[in-house]
């Protein structure tokens, strides 16, 4: 049986061709779709058909620590937007440990996180909305001895 390992230091968020580093601990990267792949109906007779929705946009919320010199990546992406539409950059998931990846050529900064300040170090949340998003779900390598 073989043994499979994540290693979060593996997963690259590039964005704009920028690597983004600094991440709060837990769930720092979240990706999700806007709409469900296909809609059920079903009939009054209990026939089913399913239409599909054609639409693969969704976001990316990325969880960075206040510290993290990505925001000030963001925050330049956001102000170039707000300035003349020109916030507009690929994006790329990549586990480098695992076969995930994640590629979207149209991706923006949707909004300006929350900003709270304490003693500890506190997150900023940004939301990164896409337009096509192309994914592929994967899993980790194996590791050690034994077969797979």
């Amino acid at each position: 049986m073989a043994l499979r390992t994540f290693d979060f230091k593996e997963v690259a968020v590039i964005l704009g061709g920028v690597q983004l580093t600094g991440f709060m601990d837990g769930s720092a990267i979240e990706l999700e779709f806007d709409e469900q792949a296909y809609n059920k109906t079903v009939g009054a007779d209990g026939e089913v058909s399913r239409s599909k929705t054609n639409n693969n946009t969704g976001n990316l919320t990325l969880r960075l620590q206040q510290t993290s010199p990505s925001n000030e990546i963001l925050s330049g992406y956001r102000l170039a937007d707000e300035a003349g539409n020109a916030g507009v950059v690929p994006l790329l998931i990549k586990d480098a440990n695992g076969s995930t990846l994640v590629f979207a050529q149209h991706a923006w900064v949707q909004q300006w996180p929350s900003q709270v300040w304490g003693q500890d170090i506190e997150g900023r949340e940004w939301i990164i909305d896409t337009a096509q998003l192309d994914p592929f779900v994967g899993s980790n390598n194996a590791n050690g001895n034994g077969g797979d």
